[in-house]
């Protein structure tokens, strides 16, 4: 029986794991490299060879459509290498859930895809990257973990891409699955799954693998009390492609930004409801005439990820039935 341990790709780009706090009590992001991260934790030569690759050195809030087109091909690259068994992410947190589901949509692959992250600095007192990262490559390396999709592996839980959600602006369990709960947990390295992902994903997908070199533009808008409709009307003018409202309650905005809507969808602009209240279904034809309208639910997905399969769905098509049929799947 072969003992050699199962082959990992690192592919890092930058975040708050790679991180160093400074005397004021602030950080940079993204000074480490990935080499330096893997150097840092001994113990991960128990689980695995790992090879890093830096594809980006950014703070996620600084992550685009750019990086996540370059990560993804890099992702399938590696992935699509016989010797790689699986591929760990190191990513900044703050936009960390949007990559995970972007790139569980276009990776064609039923091998192992782990985003990793951390909370606190590389440099700072009791930091939890180490412990991420050793979790994470665990879940990697792992044969049980092939076919579940793109997993976030964070404060000794793995979540599904498409369900989990930062919630916290600075505490360790910021990560949360809100509607559909946790793929399972993962101490020290030791991993229990719980139940596979309901909803298609990598080997599955249409939009796998990536073959688009740019996406469309599409900007999420922010329903209050009070909204008008001249950001919607803005966005069109500039020439989006698609719009996503954050609604309130469920998916709702004011009558004067949903009449802005119902022209956008019109003027072939696809107009997709979603909550921002962080959790449950946004349905069709309850308050709003959606049908009528022209106008897609995001179901369950929050605006963020909504956007993503947008700009996605809209690479193939803007038929606003086709985009919908994909909320439905995805």
């Amino acid at each position: 029986m072969s003992t050699a341990k199962p082959s990992i790709r690192l592919l890092a780009t930058g975040g708050t794991i790679a991180g160093a706090q400074n005397a004021a009590g602030g950080y940079a992001a993204a000074v480490m490299s990935g080499d330096e991260l893997l150097a840092a934790v001994p113990q991960l030569a128990h689980l695995a060879q790992i090879s890093a690759e830096q594809v980006a050195r950014i703070g996620s809030q600084d992550m685009d459509e750019t990086v996540w087109l370059k990560l993804a091909t890099r992702a399938q690259a590696a992935l699509d290498d016989p010797a790689v068994a699986g591929v760990v992410i190191t990513h900044g947190t703050d936009t960390m859930e949007e990559t995970a589901y972007f790139l569980n949509l276009v990776l064609k692959t039923d091998k192992p895809v782990v985003l990793v992250g951390a909370m606190r600095p590389a440099t700072a007192i009791s930091p939890d990257g180490p412990m991420n990262l050793y979790n994470a490559v665990a879940v990697a390396a792992d044969p049980a973990t092939k076919n579940r999709g793109v997993l976030v592996v964070a404060n000794d839980e793995i979540h599904f891409a498409r369900e989990v959600a930062k919630t916290n602006t600075t505490q360790l369990g910021t990560f949360k699955s809100p509607n559909r709960g946790l793929a399972g947990l993962v101490n020290r390295g030791r991993i229990h799954f719980f139940g596979p992902t309901v909803r298609r994903h990598t080997a599955a997908s249409e939009f796998a693998p990536l073959t688009a070199t740019a996406l469309p533009r599409v900007e999420i808008i922010h329903a209050y009390a009070g909204l008008r409709r001249d950001l919607i009307d803005v966005a069109v003018q500039q020439g989006v492609s698609g719009i996503v409202i954050a609604g309130v309650g469920a998916g709702n905005l004011s009558s004067v930004a949903l009449q802005a809507c119902a022209e956008a969808a019109r003027a072939g602009v696809a107009v997709v409801r979603s909550s921002l209240t962080g959790g449950g279904v946004v349905e069709r034809n309850i308050e709003i005439k959606d049908d009528e309208l022209g106008l897609i639910v995001a179901e369950e997905l929050n605006p963020q990820k909504a956007r993503v399969l947008l700009m996605l769905g809209l690479t193939r098509s803007n038929d606003a039935a086709q985009l919908q049929r994909w909320f439905q799947t995805y």
